[in-house]
């Protein structure tokens, strides 16, 4: 199962970044494995990922929290996007050019109407905890 939701969380992604709209700031993410609620990708930040003191964008990580918690969403039971309506992001520390991240996402509980999902982002390198985040999704109607 994990083999098909991975390729099927690739594909949606992939037509997300090759999009001419703001997902394509992700085009270099790379999604490792997807399945059973859960997203893990991987990225090497670089000048497009940075802020003016040159380290990972804030409003960045906040989209990697969005999105890449989405896809791991797509391959619940629930199997749909849904909407956002909280997301919230502990930054802990810095990234900077050239290191790579690991994003690791998980959906903790998806009801009748809400999905909970949760999102711990680290240095691949060394293991630190670069942010957390957690994010609330509307699924019914």
């Amino acid at each position: 199962m994990a083999s098909s939701s991975l390729k099927a969380v690739q594909s949606v992604f992939k037509a997300m970044v090759s999009s001419k709209g703001f997902d394509r700031v992700l085009d270099k993410v790379k999604i490792i494995s997807a399945g059973d609620g859960n997203c893990h990708a991987e990225l090497v930040v670089g000048p497009e990922h940075k802020n003016k003191i040159a380290t990972l964008h804030g409003g960045m990580t906040a989209t990697l929290v969005d999105t890449l918690s989405t896809m791991g969403l797509l391959t619940h039971k629930v199997g749909v996007p849904g909407v956002t309506v909280d997301l919230h992001v502990s930054y802990m520390k810095a990234v900077a050019d050239g290191e790579t991240i690991v994003i690791d996402c998980s959906t903790l509980k998806a009801g009748r109407r809400l999905a909970f999902l949760s999102v711990e982002i680290t240095k691949k390198q060394t293991g630190e905890l670069v942010a957390r985040g957690s994010h609330t999704k509307f699924i019914g109607s």
